[in-house]
């Protein structure tokens, strides 16, 4: 029920389709300018972007849902508020799987990219971002009131998540005070550990940092929604709650410190972007490449 609900919703339509394919074709055809290596070098902020579309689509979704009644319905039902979320992450898990399988399909029959790096690794790293960033989707729903109040939070969170992350603009590009503030976000991770997946063909066990951080990110995001949940659109949620819905960013703050610290991940951003750079290297870089010589 709820994967049918979700194909009625054009907010869907718009993020798991529309979007996915148009970011596809303009990265690939425009940026990429079709040759196969820079496809390939940007099929991963690609995937990350249409990851990231899950949680607009859920906050939306189930918002929507509530000022309609329709959780109400639901209501009726032996379900729990853990039930009915868990079932819009899988049904929104499932909706993605076709978009990206399409997208690789895409970059290999027209970019004609051969090489997708390790399939495994950008397995779990789909299926965790999903996870993760539909959790925050639900959060961002069980703290808004209503629609106007869910649109503006959405469009806040989503212009630091593709403009700061690397979704956009590679993280070795940015100025160093939004590098300092792009390892705080969740987008980060994701997008360099799909990027690193595809690129350079990194071994899962390789991108536990990654993984793990934003799977844990999910366990905690899915209890703090599902202890907000509201049924109701009558029943409006205190403001002491929403410290809860903050709490949740405790995780990637820690670990923002620590890698403004380390700078392992633009370290590493940095060697693949200049990777690019070289027209006679045909392979990409190792997994632990050293800063870019800057002679």
């Amino acid at each position: 029920m709820r994967i049918r609900l979700t194909l009625r919703n054009k907010t869907f339509l718009f993020f798991g389709l529309i979007m996915p394919f148009g970011f596809f074709f303009l990265f690939a055809g425009v940026f990429a300018k079709g040759d196969p290596a820079a496809v390939r070098f940007l099929l991963g902020p690609v995937i990350s972007l249409a990851v990231m579309g899950a949680f607009w689509g859920l906050s939306v979704a189930l918002v929507t849902f509530r000022e309609q009644g329709i959780l109400r319905r639901f209501h009726v039902a032996p379900v729990t508020s853990a039930d009915m979320l868990a079932s819009s992450i899988v049904a929104n898990y499932l909706l993605i799987l076709p978009t990206i399988a399409i997208e690789l399909l895409l970059a290999r029959f027209i970019f004609h990219v051969t090489d997708f790096g390790d399939l495994f690794s950008l397995f779990i790293m789909v299926t965790v971002g999903v996870i993760s960033f539909g959790s925050m989707g639900l959060v961002i729903a069980s703290v808004t009131n209503t629609m106007q109040e869910t649109q503006v939070l959405n469009q806040l969170i989503w212009f630091a998540l593709i403009f700061l992350s690397g979704a956009t603009v590679p993280l070795g590009e940015l100025p160093k005070a939004a590098q300092a503030f792009g390892v705080f976000l969740p987008a980060t991770y994701l997008v360099w550990g799909l990027q690193d997946a595809i690129y350079l063909s990194a071994p899962i066990w390789q991108l536990w940092k990654e993984a793990l951080s934003l799977f844990g990110w999910a366990l905690l995001t899915f209890f703090v929604a599902s202890q907000l949940f509201r049924w109701e659109p009558e029943s409006k949620i205190p403001r002491k709650a929403k410290l809860w819905a903050a709490a949740t960013a405790l995780p990637f703050f820690l670990l923002g410190i620590w890698e403004n610290h380390s700078g392992t991940i633009l370290l590493q951003s940095k060697a693949a972007l200049h990777s690019m750079d070289r027209p006679a290297k045909t392979e990409p870089p190792s997994k632990a490449p050293s800063a870019p010589d800057e002679k």
